[in-house]
């Protein structure tokens, strides 16, 4: 059972197709996550690296998912590919959810929250920091957000800069050409940013994937609101529905069908998934190393959901 890799564009970086979302360490204190001990995260931060996935993404506004990382496995620093994000508070007090207006861009905060992550990372520098919440152009502009990342990237301390981005600011951060890699929520079922994710790589940026997974499976528990390529909001039960996918499935869960179909997309260089549990780790792995749907069924599932051909 191997990974598949992919590089992740002009970083040259060569990544594990299938990420780790660290959100779920961040403990049932902050924003409900899952409980977790630091015993069990420790197993599970070395069984994701002994599996073959090194690609880590994490955040400040992640609770105590960073501090867990560089406890666990700062001591295996060169074995995986560390991302994480910029412009969150380095605090929020008790009940305060990280949100768009609890951020700040500006070029001190943009330092003082990387200083912050090396420092409970455990590392002297990081792969990949992005910036978080999708700013826009000129917001970035006032802040002077680039130019802190990129005097960071001169002094060492990170390797490449990256947007956490969606639309409507996401053409424009594109435009920008100066971010390595975009950090683009996607699937199956949430496709409104899937000409985006090639226009990024056209642009020789790498794509990661979140929700690839976790956003992407049609059943009750999960069943958000998702936004079509025109018109009004719809369920993901609904478009799974009206798209007839279970009739391309063959065999498979809809939770395989869904994430291989996220990796199938060409320009996608690893999708994240985050989960608390070692046996969807592995569960993850194993779907994964099976590579991309067949291209006949990944084209017709694309007509299905009203793609366009790639």
């Amino acid at each position: 059972m191997t990974l598949p890799r992919r590089v992740l564009g002009r970083t040259k970086a060569d990544v594990s197709i299938l990420g780790y979302g660290a959100m779920e360490l961040r403990g049932p204190e902050y924003m409900g996550g899952p409980a977790i001990s630091d015993e069990e995260a420790g197993r599970l931060l070395h069984e994701l690296l002994d599996l073959g996935v090194d690609l880590v993404d994490t955040s400040i506004d992640y609770g105590r998912s960073e501090e867990l990382i560089g406890r666990h496995i700062g001591s295996r620093r060169s074995e995986f590919f560390l991302a994480s994000k910029c412009g969150c508070a380095l605090s929020l007090p008790p009940g305060v959810l990280p949100m768009p207006d609890t951020h700040d861009f500006g070029a001190a905060n943009v330092r003082a929250g990387v200083e912050q992550s090396l420092t409970r990372l455990r590392t002297d520098y990081l792969d990949l920091v992005q910036v978080h919440m999708s700013p826009s152009r000129s917001e970035m502009e006032a802040a002077g957000t680039v130019e802190a990342l990129q005097a960071l990237r001169n002094e060492g301390k990170v390797r490449f800069i990256g947007m956490s981005g969606i639309l409507p600011n996401l053409p424009e951060q594109i435009e920008l050409d100066v971010f390595d890699e975009f950090q683009i929520p996607y699937s199956a079922l949430q496709p409104e940013h899937d000409a985006l994710i090639s226009r990024a790589a056209q642009a020789e940026a790498g794509v990661i994937i979140r929700g690839g997974a976790a956003r992407g499976t049609a059943s009750e528990d999960k069943n958000f609101t998702v936004q079509p390529l025109s018109g009004s909001g719809a369920s993901a039960q609904d478009r799974w529905e009206a798209a007839h996918l279970d009739e391309l499935l063959d065999g498979m869960s809809r939770h395989e069908f869904v994430l291989r179909f996220t990796i199938s997309h060409p320009n996608v260089a690893s999708t994240i998934v985050g989960t608390a549990n070692l046996e969807h780790v592995r569960s993850n792995v194993a779907i994964a190393s099976r590579g991309p749907l067949p291209a006949n069924l990944y084209a017709e599932a694309r007509n299905r959901l009203g793609l366009a051909p790639l």
